[in-house]
């Protein structure tokens, strides 16, 4: 008989990943508020079992994995009215994918242990790219025990899979995964903007940039969106602001300044009030270009 597992949370990284398990043999117990992504993942596969509430999922399934957008909604769905924590108890596991706090990580875990139960918060780096080729980062805080038990399924997921420390440590690595992200964004923007409007080839600028030290992934996977001006989200720009503001506070819980990233998380804050909060990460080169007064491929001051 198939393992079963549950899943909740199904945007653009949860379906490729329960997709991932359920080809990998699991039958996947899913809830999602969005009815139609149930049936359409329901028609697909009958690996795919609807569940009406998150008590239900767990009602089914020892294992259940959430991914969700922040931590206010892993909050109910772990602990609120019909949620996990009235189906859970001894021998059930919550691994949890999201990007929400620390505290929060910490706070379901503890919740959980009260009823017996085990928890993991487990975010992912790698975009919808990762979640799609299923090569996802993972990092992963929580029991040694725990994380054994989770391994399989985590490599039906992800390439790069590193319990990090005890509850919450992923949630502060993913952190600082997010502000290297975020500063890398700015880093190339200015960059792109710079060669770009002084007339140089921004395919040119990539090239050059990519055979050296100041490459990254960034530049390798969103340099060709940043000066193609195509933004459709593969991690869109609000998730990546609340991210930054979740560094922002876990800096000052532990007194650490975070200067370069306050001013970059500004940049993210300005995108979202300018209506562009729901494009790809990599529209961060569009302020760069409003206060230049210069799009790349047109120049503004004409």
């Amino acid at each position: 008989m198939a393992e079963t597992v549950g899943f909740i949370g199904l945007g653009i990284m949860g379906k490729p990943m329960a997709r991932h398990l359920a080809n990998a043999g699991y039958d996947v117990v899913i809830h999602t508020l969005n009815r139609e992504t149930i049936s359409t993942f329901t028609a697909e596969s009958n690996k795919f079992i609807a569940a009406s509430t998150p008590k239900d999922v767990a009602e089914r399934a020892k294992t259940v994995i959430t991914m969700l957008p922040d931590s206010p909604q892993v909050r109910e769905v772990a602990l609120g009215e019909n949620g996990l924590i009235e189906a859970m108890g001894e021998g059930s596991l919550h691994i949890d994918m999201s990007t929400i706090a620390p505290a929060t990580a910490i706070e379901v875990s503890t919740a959980l242990a009260g009823v017996g139960a085990h928890a993991l918060d487990a975010p992912v780096s790698g975009g919808e790219a990762g979640a799609v080729n299923a090569a996802l980062s993972i990092m992963v805080g929580g029991a040694e025990s725990d994380v054994e038990r989770a391994m399989p399924l985590f490599e039906k997921m992800g390439k790069t899979i590193v319990h990090v420390g005890a509850s919450g440590a992923g949630q502060v690595v993913k952190a600082c995964n997010q502000v290297m992200v975020a500063v890398n964004y700015a880093a190339m923007s200015e960059a792109l903007i710079l060669g770009a409007k002084a007339g140089v080839d921004p395919e040119k600028i990539l090239q050059v940039l990519g055979g050296g030290l100041a490459n990254s992934r960034v530049m390798e996977l969103k340099g060709q969106n940043a000066i193609s001006g195509k933004f459709a989200p593969g991690f869109r720009v609000d998730l990546h602001r609340k991210d930054l503001n979740i560094a922002m506070n876990a800096g000052k819980t532990t007194g650490v300044p975070l200067p370069v990233t306050a001013l970059v998380q500004q940049f993210f804050e300005a995108l979202t009030v300018a209506g562009r909060g729901d494009l790809d990460h990599s529209s961060l080169i569009t302020i760069y270009e409003d206060l230049a007064h210069y799009r790349i491929g047109q120049d503004l001051e004409a």
